[in-house]
């Protein structure tokens, strides 16, 4: 069985387009009808994330820990308990390849760390601001992204890496760096797509909506200034 883990928080805006992908991926015909349980995430949700998830086929676990580490901790517990082999990790605001896991398990490693694939950019995104991600990101094989929307892991790795850390930010992060210390196979490949928000609010302090706005900052200061 293949476990797909979405921690959500407060995500009713993007969250139906996050599912309908995750559930393209689970179906695809080169799985050869392997079981995928898709398990959400809600830690303290108070829109209605909760209500848009109990119209899909899938499985719902609710914390209260307004963290993202101890949310995708959970979920990857209760993802193994069911007999998970391999656990691929998205956000709720992004949307997964239809051939996203199919990616993943071809590349044969331990843990693959995938790339993403910035949605449009809102209007009030400084052309310069884009300009310096492009220019720092390498959308190849061979990169050195982590992120947690473009993220799998063998179960056998997971365990032995320590699992995920509750952390507010970065657990992703850290479970790579553990899964580099206990002599994990990791494939940094651009070959599993996943798009994700531009979103300049954060759910997550320090995540990526706060880097993007961390770019907008550097180009409003490397502006020339009026005379």
């Amino acid at each position: 069985m293949i476990g797909i883990l979405i921690p959500v928080h407060n995500e009713q805006a993007l969250l139906a387009e996050c599912l309908d992908a995750a559930l393209k991926a689970a179906r695809h015909p080169d799985l050869l009808g392997e079981t995928v349980q898709i398990l959400v995430m809600l830690d303290s949700c108070s829109d209605g994330s909760a209500a848009i998830v109990q119209a899909y086929p899938v499985q719902c676990l609710e914390v209260q820990a307004r963290n993202v580490g101890h949310a995708r901790g959970v979920g990857a517990r209760h993802l193994l308990d069911l007999g998970a082999r391999w656990i691929a990790c998205t956000d709720a605001d992004s949307r997964v390849a239809p051939d996203w896991l199919v990616a993943q398990l071809a590349l044969e490693a331990d843990a693959v760390c995938g790339t993403v694939t910035v949605d449009a950019w809102s209007e009030g995104f400084d052309p310069a601001a884009q300009i310096r991600y492009h220019q720092g990101y390498e959308a190849r094989d061979g990169h050195r992204h982590i992120h947690g929307a473009n993220l799998g892991v063998s179960a056998d790795a997971y365990i032995r890496a320590g699992g995920f850390e509750p952390l507010a930010c970065h657990e992703d992060v850290q479970l790579v760096r553990d899964l580099e210390r206990c002599g994990a196979s990791i494939a940094w490949s651009h070959r599993p797509q996943v798009i994700t928000s531009a979103r300049l609010e954060a759910r997550a302090t320090g995540g990526f909506g706060d880097y993007l706005k961390s770019l907008l900052a550097g180009a409003e200061k490397n502006a020339v200034a009026p005379r």
